[in-house]
């Protein structure tokens, strides 16, 4: 333990090294605080400019604005101090002073620079992504979160520059996190499936979703769940986990809508007009604006029709201008096949009647062969 005469043998030590130093570094001594003052007000400066543009909300240049406005007095003293100790070599105790205050300082702005930035991001994020929705209303949460893991980096760093050793305080730590973490594996993995919804932006408030079965509009991103309002009218809750680990189709970020149909004509239909419906069907989309032929032939042979392929896009993914341009392309289809005597064919079942002897009773033609019953 020190004794009250060593530490006031100690102050006086550091007295006359001061006042030494004083003595025989005079010009460097004003020269560096000369320096220290500009660059005081250069920082002063930076933190005005920073003020005015942090008015800007969910701006890129209010985020830049907040984190310079976040910067404090005793960072631009300390900051002084250092150019000072350092350009005017200052005695080791006032050396190691000014550093002991410096480290201190700088680790503490670099984590309020960081908080201010991160912060900022989330919530032009949030903004651009669901401007009326949970995520806008979950930045409390995140600051307090962003807030808390900042300061304990912090608080770990300042240690570690200053000689102390660190490592019982990383495991205690790590052992309590994986406990929290463990808690609340639920909560926090929809946290992060809501935050990667905001940084990556797969889809925004107001995108038409596919999500398995569901096919609706994005209604709200929460911090946990996201609801859509489906087609059919009812509300869809998913959780935002859910929602990332499958295959969700975003239609709102489709430049076009692809139109697959099947059209079915009756098997009489001659080779002649079947081998020219591609052709025709081309001839009668172009007519309609806004739609784009694709392609069009004999798929298949069915039970009852000749299945023919059809595909077309339509320029625009707003329901209602689809449904118009479907309408319009099947009407025009509708009125070409009946003045062209093309008919559309239908689940048929042909019924042969037979007399005792095996014969078919007539209005039915004769066949080459025996009808078997």
């Amino acid at each position: 333990m020190t004794s009250p005469r060593s530490l006031s043998s100690q102050i006086t030590e550091l007295w006359s090294s001061s006042i030494t130093w004083i003595d025989d570094h005079t010009f460097q001594i004003v020269i560096s605080a000369l320096l220290g003052a500009v660059l005081v007000a250069l920082l002063m400066g930076l933190r005005i400019v920073g003020k005015r543009f942090a008015r800007r909300h969910h701006d890129w240049l209010g985020v830049l604005g907040r984190a310079l406005a976040s910067m404090r007095i005793w960072f631009m003293v300390a900051v002084a101090a250092k150019v000072i100790a350092t350009y005017a070599h200052a005695p080791v105790d006032i050396a190691q002073t000014v550093q002991f205050v410096f480290v201190i300082a700088a680790t503490l702005q670099a984590a309020l620079f960081a908080r201010a930035l991160i912060l900022g991001a989330v919530e032009v994020r949030a903004n651009e992504t669901d401007p009326a929705g949970g995520l806008a209303n979950a930045i409390g949460l995140i600051r307090v979160l962003v807030s808390a893991v900042l300061f304990v980096i912090a608080a770990i760093l300042i240690l570690s520059n200053l000689g102390f050793d660190a490592t019982g305080l990383l495991a205690g730590l790590g052992i309590g996190g994986i406990a929290i973490g463990l808690a609340a594996q639920g909560i926090f993995s929809d946290l992060f499936a809501a935050l990667s919804i905001l940084l990556d932006r797969p889809f925004r408030r107001g995108d038409t979703i596919r999500y398995e079965t569901t096919t609706g509009t994005i209604e709200a991103i929460g911090l946990k769940s996201t609801r859509i309002r489906a087609l059919s009218g009812e509300e869809v809750i998913v959780s935002n986990t859910n929602l990332l680990s499958k295959e969700v189709r975003n239609f709102a970020r489709s430049d076009h809508r692809r139109i697959f149909q099947t059209l079915g004509i009756v098997y009489h239909t001659p080779i002649a007009l079947c081998a020219g419906l591609p052709e025709r069907l081309e001839q009668l989309v172009s007519d309609c604006e806004g739609a784009t032929f694709v392609r069009a032939g004999l798929l298949t042979f069915g039970a009852s029709s000749l299945d023919f392929e059809f595909v077309y896009d339509i320029a625009s993914d707003d329901p209602p201008v689809i449904l118009s341009i479907k309408n319009a392309v099947n009407l025009a289809i509708l009125g070409d096949f009946a003045v062209a005597g093309i008919a559309f064919a239908y689940p048929t079942q042909t019924t042969f009647t037979a007399a005792p002897d095996g014969h078919l009773v007539m209005p039915y033609a004769a066949l080459p062969t025996q009808a078997v019953l």
